[in-house]
């Protein structure tokens, strides 16, 4: 089976009107610009999208709008998952009527499992799916994490096909992705790691900072990909003191703040989050002037 997407996909944040309801007019814009500036896929209700805070309708329209804005010009991933196994397999089964591509699966937080149970976890979605299941790892979120053996385990399994890694322990992909010998496809997801991922075969990036500068993600993450570790690298040094400023604070708290201050108007994040802290501030308009002179800022 080919990759959904080789490249760069946006983890797209979700955009809030000054009342805090969903601002449906500026999400699809949002899609376009990042479709114009060469993204490679969307994922919406990520962590990035605040998915843990929109009720199951919001996330089941925003899912609608997003295939239907994005026309199967690239592939639309949407975040189904959960720590219930059966609420997972129910939501899924109703986003896939909007005929969505791949289905983001976080790991289970708060109650946990054990190694086994993922497995089981995974098996028991991904066996009542029609679209292909991407596991998501974030140990700094759910308190727990991903071991190689067990993706080796999840890759023997036809329906999950692919890994969004946001553990930064290197040994540890290395490691799973020679288990899995190319039976899964790994997206870094953070983008501190994107020359370092790439370098070591990884399919492309799941990213927070392609909301900002997707065409600059993009040709960062492909010249990794076809072998030109040398330019991502470069390309990524040069950037990193924005990617560093986009988690300040928990995201998606900066990467919206940024937003704001460039003019796009996506809104605050939703309560537990909230506004961006005011000593932070200054470092976002600093980090927005650097992009102004450099003309790295694309115009939504």
């Amino acid at each position: 089976m080919a990759p959904l997407f080789i490249g760069s996909a946006v983890a797209l944040v979700t955009p809030f009107d000054k009342d805090g309801k969903i601002n449906y007019s500026l999400f699809k814009k949002l899609i376009e610009f990042q479709i114009a500036n060469n993204t490679d896929a969307v994922v919406i209700c990520g962590t990035t999208g605040e998915g843990s805070t929109l009720t199951v309708d919001e996330r089941l329209s925003l899912f609608q709008t997003a295939v239907d804005t994005v026309r199967g010009r690239v592939p639309v991933i949407c975040g189904t998952g959960s720590n219930s196994t059966s609420f997972s397999v129910e939501f899924a089964k109703k986003a896939e009527k909007y005929d969505v591509d791949a289905h983001l699966i976080v790991t289970p937080y708060y109650n946990k499992t054990s190694q086994k149970g993922l497995i089981s976890h995974y098996y028991t979605i991904a066996e009542q799916l029609q679209k292909p299941v991407i596991v998501y790892n974030v140990p700094s979120r759910t308190g727990m994490n991903v071991e190689p053996d067990t993706y080796k385990a999840l890759a023997q399994h036809e329906n999950i096909v692919a890994v969004k890694e946001a553990d930064t322990n290197i040994s540890k992909l290395i490691k799973s992705l020679v288990l899995c010998d190319g039976k899964l496809d790994f997206y870094v997801g953070n983008d501190d790691l994107i020359s370092v991922a790439m370098s070591l075969g990884c399919k492309g990036v799941i990213s927070v900072l392609s909301n900002v500068l997707p065409a600059y993600t993009h040709e960062m993450t492909l010249a990794g990909i076809d072998g030109n570790s040398r330019k991502c690298a470069k390309m990524q040094k040069n950037i990193m003191s924005l990617i560093e400023c986009m988690f300040l604070d928990i995201n998606p708290i900066m990467v919206k703040e940024i937003m704001n201050q460039m003019g796009v108007g996506v809104g605050t994040c939703r309560m537990p989050l909230g506004k961006c802290d005011e000593k932070y501030l200054e470092i976002v308009k600093a980090e927005i002037k650097k992009l102004s002179e450099s003309n790295r800022q694309p115009q939504l």
